[in-house]
């Protein structure tokens, strides 16, 4: 499994306030997991982005469909891989 980083946009046409927002998580969470994702954890954001989601995936397939999942809220997303930093030295190489 690996780790990735969910960045969301609200569509301000569908989503008004925060809570509008907070009032659909438990749906989003849901349907990340039922996509194949496992949530870790959840932010909002105050910035360019609205919502951080971490969770793992299996696959490259799982993961697009977790973001296909998300986008379906009517939210822009971003999503990109993490790698732990007490993993980072698996990863360098001596010159």
């Amino acid at each position: 499994m690996t780790t990735h980083v969910l960045l969301a946009d609200v569509n301000e046409q569908r989503f008004h306030t925060f809570q509008e927002l907070a009032s659909i998580w438990g749906d989003i969470r849901n349907d990340i997991e039922d996509a194949g994702g496992e949530v870790h954890d959840s932010n909002v954001l105050i910035g360019d982005y609205d919502l951080q989601v971490v969770f793992d995936a299996d696959d490259e397939e799982t993961v697009l469909e977790v973001s296909m999942a998300v986008q379906r809220h009517g939210l822009n997303t971003k999503t990109m891989r993490a790698v732990p930093m007490a993993q980072i030295g698996e990863y360098a190489t001596d010159p």
